[in-house]
This record gives structure tokens, sequence and C-alpha cells, in this order.
């Protein structure tokens, strides 16, 4: 039986993977396939760390394979820039789904321990990283399904672009090679950078502070 914490770092290891591969992948059917697999098993293994019960992982195991099927069909069929939206657009759902089994694993522990550990900091790093992850896909559906490109330069928005983005964007770094054109494009980038600050000195910040040493 693999213990919690090991749980925890194996969800941190898929979101590295996951994160590297988005952000160095060229573009493509074999990209957005493997982006989509990808993203299905970081979301099982992030139910298997929150412990989640062994019917509802099956349920969620099927939903995962069921849209896994369907970006394959949809790719095969068509290569239009609908698939593709339509595609980063089922990859955020999944890292969007996620973060709430987390959420109730981490409350969970701190209930059963009553103290902040190094798998409760593994827990909301893995957060953070899947609050970027999430705003990366979502730049890339609403690229694809809205026409326009999001990028006020003309450039259009991929995989690797549009990680490099998010990520920049949460952690407010603002190198300014990339700005989002319209609207929606400012209030995403907005709203991203929003919660990843509050999240580092809030959340992040207190549980560190309060992180219980490993006692020898």
């Amino acid at each position: 039986m693999i213990g919690l914490q090991q749980r925890y770092g194996m969800l941190l290891l898929a979101l590295a993977v996951l994160f590297a591969f988005e952000g160095v992948a060229q573009p493509g059917d074999l990209q957005r396939l493997l982006g989509t697999l990808l993203a299905g098993g970081t979301l099982m293994i992030a139910l298997y760390a929150a412990d989640v019960p062994r019917r509802r992982l099956r349920i969620a195991g099927t939903i995962v394979a069921l849209l896994i099927t369907g970006v394959v069909a949809a790719s095969l069929a068509d290569n239009s820039t609908t698939v593709q939206g339509l595609t980063a657009l089922a990859n955020a759902l999944l890292v969007a789904a996620a973060p709430p089994a987390v959420v109730v694993g981490l409350a969970r522990q701190l209930r059963r321990t009553g103290a902040i550990t190094v798998t409760m900091v593994a827990g909301v790093l893995c957060l953070y990283l899947m609050l970027g992850l999430f705003f990366a896909f979502a730049f890339i559906s609403v690229q694809n399904l809205g026409g326009g490109a999001f990028f006020s330069s003309g450039d259009r928005v991929t995989a690797p672009t549009s990680v490099y983005f998010s990520f920049v964007t949460m952690t407010t770094v603002g190198y300014g090679d990339f700005t989002a054109r319209t609207n929606l494009g400012h209030t995403m980038s907005v709203t991203e950078a929003l919660i990843g600050q509050i999240y580092l000195v809030t959340v992040v910040a207190a549980m560190v502070s309060r992180l219980v040493p490993r006692r020898s």
C-alpha cells in the first residue's frame, strides 16, 4: 500500500511531467492525445492521493477513458481549430476536477494529524501547479473557439506559449513578450495573477510557517 506522502509525491511528479510536456511538445494530433492522456492520468492520481473511495475512482476512470476516446475520434475525423479548442477545454476540465479532491484529502489529513506536515505542503504546491495548467489550457481553448488571435502581437496560442504565458502571468514576472489582446484575455490574465499571488502569500506561506519538522 503506497503511503500518503508517496501519493502526493507521485502527484507532484505527474504535474511536473504534464507541465514539461505541454511546455516543449510541438502542436499536433499526437501532442493533443498525449496531453489529454497525461491530464487524465494526473486527475486519477489526484483522486488516488485524496483517498477517494474505489467506486468513485472507477467511475472517474470510466469518464476519463470516454473523454480520451472522444479526443482520439475527433482528432482522426477533423483537425479544425474547433477540435483543438474543445480538446483544450476537455484538458482544462480534467485539471479543474482534481483540486476539490486534493482539498478534501488535505482537510481530512489535517483533522487526522492536527498539524501541518510535508505531505500537506506538497499538496498545496500541487494545487498551485494545477492553477497554472488550468489557465494554460483555458487560453488555448479561448484562442481556438474564439476565432481571433489571443495575443496582441497576432501570434496564435500553442501549448508551449500558453504554458509559458500562464506561469509568467501567475508569478507576475511579466516579461511583456506576450500580452492578451481582448478584454476576455485581459480579465483571465489578471484573474490568474490575483489568484496565484493571493494563494502564495496566504495559503502556501501559512502552511510553510506552521510546518512541523519530521522527528528523527
